[in-house]
């Protein structure tokens, strides 16, 4: 698995220093900020795996942030760091959008199992993607419909991938002969129709759908 970036967003530069060291030594790629409009800067370009961050902070603080954030449909985990442990004070940065909320001062294997905890949690929701009646694993490359799995040849197990990382989106012919190994376009449409009669036995589903003049395209419901 390749590195994960942690975007740590503190007004404190000795704790933001000493947790970008730490986490550096458990394995992470690290980034930093001193305050939300740097945070926000930052986070036009870099797309992290999860974000530390302190509430108290100058300007806008982490709960406006966060809210603002997951307004904007970000879904990045957010791990929020205060001095304020009062129950009031957690309630309003779940509220906000906080995945989990830690109080100053903590012990830094606390931190590392709480992020490392939500990280796991993001990839397993990753991992599995639903379509019409269907949950496919992009890990194990399992397809199931109402916990039945799906027999799939290798052939239609790497064409079903390809739609699942494009699905909603058009994908030409010739791509999906390129990205397949394919000698020809007629090919393509052989293994679509095989891969058809196993996810539209339903006649209620028409999932994969045929773009004039473009290619096909999977849809999710």
């Amino acid at each position: 698995m390749a590195e994960q970036l942690i975007l740590i967003i503190d007004d404190d530069t000795r704790l933001r220093k000493l947790l970008h060291t730490y986490l550096q030594q458990n394995g992470f790629l690290v980034s930093e900020a001193a305050n939300a409009d740097e945070a926000e800067d930052l986070l036009k370009y870099l797309k992290p795996d999860a974000l530390i961050m302190d509430v108290m902070m100058p300007q806008k603080n982490g709960d406006i942030l966060t809210r603002e954030l997951r307004q904007k449909g970000f879904k990045t985990p957010i791990l929020i760091l205060t001095a304020r442990g009062d129950t009031d004070s957690r309630i309003i940065g779940l509220e906000a959008g906080a995945d989990d909320y830690l109080p100053k001062p903590f012990e830094p294997k606390e931190l590392l199992l709480r992020l490392n905890n939500l990280l796991k949690r993001t990839i397993q929701e990753q991992e599995t993607i639903s379509f019409g009646p269907y949950t496919y694993n992009t890990q194990t490359n399992i397809l199931k419909q109402n916990n039945n799995t799906i027999s799939l040849t290798t052939a239609e197990q790497m064409l079903l991938d390809i739609l699942i990382k494009n699905i909603n989106q058009d994908i030409s012919r010739e791509q999906l002969a390129d990205m397949l190994h394919l000698d020809n376009t007629r090919t393509v449409d052989v293994q679509i129709k095989r891969l058809r009669q196993k996810l539209e036995m339903d006649s209620n589903y028409n999932l994969i759908q045929t773009i004039r003049g473009k290619g096909y395209r999977l849809v999710s419901t």
